[in-house]
């Protein structure tokens, strides 16, 4: 009986709760269709901001003017890998919205509670795809830029991040160079020069004289070979002083001082064209853009280059690779498949590398090439690799170190590069372990590894009897490759082990004190580096195979206490990531009117982690990221992402040819320059290096770029974008065929 009861209450209570479902059903139904004014009113904001460019993505000082730096919080958040492949695969990327509909999230869980967000992220999402928008929708009809469209807005809104630095605990190369350079000149190292420096009434004084804002009027560098000029590299006068040329100091760097510096324009070559575009450029330019026809003759037995009508051709070839830079690049892997082009080798630097035709037929592999070779009397052959779209800087290995930190490159090159790597007690090739990754390889191809004359004999013995005292393996030696002559192929040790066993200290260890990162107007070192062992030292670890490399954090960053935004140093890493994917995606790849198919050569001129270069993999691009001695050392993370960069103090001209680049970004370069140099002069060297119709996207306070724009208008420069927001300046500008007494008819 109590339990007939009992199953008859629950009947009745089932009853109860069906009626109660079907009403509260009706009445959600009632709220849907007719919602509160103020519902009403926020989703209506909400769909405007959606559809809008501006407002959608990020704008945080338009949306949130309280801004709390909430980017640099530990979020946790991983890319998909969808999301990943898509960015690495060929072609232009995909327009994606889905981190900015995320942003809105956010937002709207501040404003209206978990709750109600949860509902309206139910909410159908559609992602389109504008990359191959350039129909400048952002302008008004009168030219001006669309505040209420513009794209850059969005994009604008992220600098609050970067304004927030804390006191970061990142070294500079200008402290780590200076310590380093102490130390040799306790050494008694006579030959040493010194990087230059202001006290701190020298910096005050010219913090004052950059607040007045002179008017500038250009004239054209008017002696011979102006076109072709490098200020660093050409400076006849300092060059007449040194003491000694034995070491090649005469092809080093040898700036002139701020009030010596030349301050005017250098000429365009007659006939200057806009360049080839890549793919092509590989394989064809135009003569008039590198009016230089030396190393046709020259080098005419070696198929480096040939001269057809008015353009030279670049038929792959190179003196150690008669028959093509493909098939030379394909032997080597062939002998050493542990190289594994484009997975385990990445990063590779070409010492010596003519025109750049090894560098320019890894790009076929996946692998990035750091190219340099002197200015000397191969006329113009880095000028020549960068016409071609193919990384190049003007370098020599002389007294002082290269401009990279220690184990960066995963493998070095020298083909007939004509170095004595055992003279002066080893110091060049000393330098190249420095620099080479513990485990990466060192290839060398030269006279030495397959003749027999005398000369080559002893060369080959002086080489056996360095590298076996450094450590060094040699893993392949062949006297003949299908594709030209033969190679050795040295790999240097993951661990200590050997150098605890020699039986001599020759070369010396170095001592702990000497830092193997310093490289700013640093001598060469004489003593050979430790394997890095510390978990907290970078590049203790092969990086993670390419392509994930370029998203893996590295494993040293993780245990760092490193910061420049006052963050841990690893969600600094994966928030700035993010942060320039949904720049590149939401305004610069769409918004700023940039015809990104004619841009090859681009630097990042503070670069940072590299996130810029990194949100650009898949854009038939490739990105210098330079790290500003007097900024934080990144430049070390770059390299394990597997990409290039290169150190640089932007008071001084870079070590590269006029027209060079067709894309500089600089994003708060010059805030630190006012109290070390005239900004003028880094603005001067930024008009050497772009193309004509190249463009700079700058971005920097307001008050930076009021001081800045006489200077930009006295250049002839279009601002094509001009955006101001909260303290917040960006600025699209590019540069004309103008040249100072120049007329329409040269033009054409």
């Amino acid at each position: 009986m109590a339990l007939s009861k009992f199953i008859q209450g629950e009947k009745h209570v089932r009853h109860y709760w069906i009626v109660g479902a079907v009403l509260g059903f009706f009445l959600l139904c009632l709220w849907l269709l007719f919602p509160s004014s103020e519902v009403v009113s926020k989703e209506a904001s909400l769909s405007v901001e959606e559809e809008s460019p501006i407002y959608t993505n990020h704008d945080t000082t338009k949306r949130n003017a309280h801004f709390d730096d909430k980017e640099y919080q530990d979020t946790g958040s991983n890319f998909e890998t969808e999301q990943r492949k898509e960015n690495l695969s060929p072609g232009p990327p995909k327009y994606n919205d889905t981190l900015a509909h995320e942003d809105l999230e956010h937002e709207r869980e501040d404003e209206q509670g978990v709750e109600e967000t949860e509902s309206r992220s139910s909410e159908p999402f559609v992602e389109e795809d504008k990359f191959e928008n350039n129909e400048n929708d952002y302008m008004n009809k009168n030219g001006t830029v669309n505040e209420d469209s513009s794209p850059t807005a969005a994009a604008e809104s992220e600098l609050n991040i970067e304004n927030q630095e804390k006191p970061n605990s990142w070294s500079t190369q200008i402290i780590e160079s200076r310590e380093e350079i102490s130390l040799s000149t306790q050494e008694g190292n006579d030959e040493l020069e010194v990087a230059p420096s202001l006290s701190n009434t020298q910096m005050e004084a010219l913090k004052e004289d950059n607040k007045s804002v002179p008017v500038y009027k250009w004239e054209k560098c008017g002696w011979d070979s102006a076109m072709d000029y490098i200020p660093c590299l050409d400076n006849k006068e300092a060059i007449k002083r040194l003491p000694s040329r034995r070491r090649f100091q005469h092809r080093e760097r040898h700036c002139p001082a701020a009030d010596r510096f030349p301050m005017c324009l250098v000429p365009l070559p007659k006939g200057y064209k806009v360049p080839i575009r890549w793919p092509r450029s590989r394989s064809e330019i135009w003569l008039d853009n590198v009016p230089h026809i030396k190393l046709v003759s020259y080098k005419k037995d070696q198929n480096w280059v040939k001269l057809i009508g008015d353009k030279l051709i670049f038929p792959g070839g190179g003196t150690q690779f008669k028959d093509g830079a493909l098939e030379y690049v394909k032997s080597i892997e062939s002998y050493v498949p542990s190289i594994s082009w484009g997975k385990h080798t990445r990063v590779v630097l070409d010492i010596g590398c003519g025109v750049a035709s090894f560098g320019g037929f890894l790009f076929d592999k996946d692998v990035i090439t750091m190219s340099f070779a002197p200015k000397d009397e191969h006329e113009a052959q880095i000028q020549l690799a960068l016409e071609r779209g193919i990384p190049a800087i003007s370098a020599v290995m002389g007294t002082q170190r290269l401009p990279f930190p220690s184990n960066a490159f995963d493998l070095v090159h020298c083909a007939r590069c004509r170095i004595h790597w055992f003279g002066d007690d080893g110091k060049w090739l000393l330098e190249v372990d420095r620099i080479l990754r513990p485990g990466g390889y060192f290839v060398w191809s030269a006279t030495p590894v397959y003749r027999m004359h005398k000369e080559d004999v002893d060369f080959w013995e002086a080489m056996v009897a360095l590298t076996e005292s450094m450590c060094w393996n040699l893993t392949a030696k062949t006297m003949q490759l299908s594709s030209g002559p033969g190679m050795a192929v040295y790999q240097k040790p993951t661990a200590n082990v050997c150098y605890e066993k020699r039986y001599t200290n020759v070369p010396p260890m170095c001592n702990e004190e000497e830092n193997p990162d310093a490289a700013w107007y640093t001598p060469l070192g004489s003593c050979l580096h430790w394997v890095p062992t510390n978990s907290e030292v970078h590049r203790a670890d092969w990086p993670p195979l390419w392509p994930d490399r370029i998203d893996a954090i590295p494993l040293w960053l993780n245990s760092s206490d490193k910061s420049i935004f006052g963050k841990p140093a690893a969600n600094e890493f994966q928030t700035d990531a993010e942060h320039w994917r949904r720049i590149l995606s939401k305004s610069y790849l769409t918004g700023l009117g940039i015809d990104w198919a004619g841009i090859r050569n681009v630097m990042d001129m503070n670069a940072g982690y590299g996130g810029f270069a990194a949100a650009l993999l898949g854009v038939p691009v490739w990105v210098m990221n330079v790290v500003p001695v007097d900024g934080p050392d990144t430049l070390p993370v770059i390299f394990d992402r597997g990409l290039i960069g290169i150190y640089h103090d932007w008071c001084e001209s870079f070590s590269t040819y006029p027209r060079t680049y067709d894309l500089l970004h600089a994003d708060h370069v010059f805030k630190h320059l006012f109290s070390r140099c005239k900004p003028v002069l880094t603005l001067l060297e930024m008009d050497r290096i772009l193309r004509p119709q190249g463009w700079v996207i700058m971005r920097e306070t307001s008050n930076v770029i009021d001081q800045l724009l006489p200077v930009v208008d006295s250049l002839h420069w279009k601002v094509q974008v001009d955006y101001e927001d909260a303290g917040e300046h960006l600025l699209v500008l590019q540069k004309t065929f103008w040249r100072p007494d120049f007329t329409d008819l040269e033009s054409k």
